[in-house]
């Protein structure tokens, strides 16, 4: 008599739709989540619609509204990035939920592309509605421009999430909260996203901020149409060594 064989184990999907199922279910969860949409599309919204508002840029040669809302856009950008996926990443971090997906078919590097995927998504649609709410008030960026500005809204908020997971991994989730949400207040008050810097003397310091950098990429993408090289090249730097920083410090428990 034969013994039976045990049913095989089905095979694991491939790599790629593995990732990219986990990055749909993470996009879903902060489309879902009340207090990241009040911080990726409400207060940017908010901010966009009061600074156009009470015209706290003024300019004689540029509306505005075409320097106001590539700012509101680089803030949205770096709460999706960097206080969203930061607070989140650090919670799972904390319940144990990133060390045991780091065990399961998906893999570590799996999970961190499928984050990478739904913050892209996130910008995608943070760009749709605050770029449509900009041109309803006004705002006409150049065409040729917009191309540019995906390019730099892509190297933002590859650079914010670097740094939004490396604050993750390397403190508590509580500190990781209250340290991201004041950062990015910080840095769309007085970092260079939303309103211009002075290019002489201590502005020109703070160019080097990846706020900075993003705010002026995009603001020089839409008004110029130009590729901002310099501004690109601050935020592929931010980015890698964040990476690099992550890849050295980041603890999964």
């Amino acid at each position: 008599m034969t013994t039976p064989h045990a049913p095989l184990a089905p095979a694991p999907r491939p790599a790629a739709r593995r990732i990219l199922s986990h990055g749909l279910y993470e996009t879903r969860n902060v489309l879902r989540n009340g207090e990241q949409l009040l911080v990726s599309l409400i207060l940017p919204l908010l901010v966009l619609f009061g600074a156009h508002r009470l015209e706290l840029i003024t300019s004689a040669a540029t509306p505005s509204i075409d320097v106001i809302t590539p700012g509101v856009l680089a803030l949205a950008v770096m709460a999706s990035a960097f206080t969203g996926q930061g607070i989140a990443t650090g919670f799972e971090r904390q319940y144990g939920v990133l060390a045991y997906l780091a065990t399961t078919p998906l893999g570590a590097t799996g999970l961190i592309l499928g984050k990478a995927i739904a913050v892209l998504a996130v910008v995608i649609v943070q760009v749709v509605v605050i770029g449509t709410a900009g041109m309803v008030l006004g705002w006409s960026p150049d065409p040729v421009g917009l191309v540019w500005l995906g390019v730099v809204v892509v190297l933002g908020a590859t650079a914010f999430t670097a740094l939004g997971l490396l604050l993750a991994g390397t403190v508590r989730a509580e500190a990781t909260l209250a340290l991201t949400n004041v950062i990015w207040v910080l840095l769309g008050a007085a970092g260079g996203s939303v309103f211009p810097l002075d290019h002489e003397g201590a502005g020109a310091l703070l160019l080097l901020l990846p706020s900075a950098a993003l705010g002026e990429g995009l603001r020089t993408a839409s008004l110029e149409g130009s590729f901002p090289i310099l501004e690109a090249l601050i935020l592929a730097g931010w980015a890698a060594l964040a990476v690099l920083a992550a890849r050295r410090w980041f603890n999964w428990r």
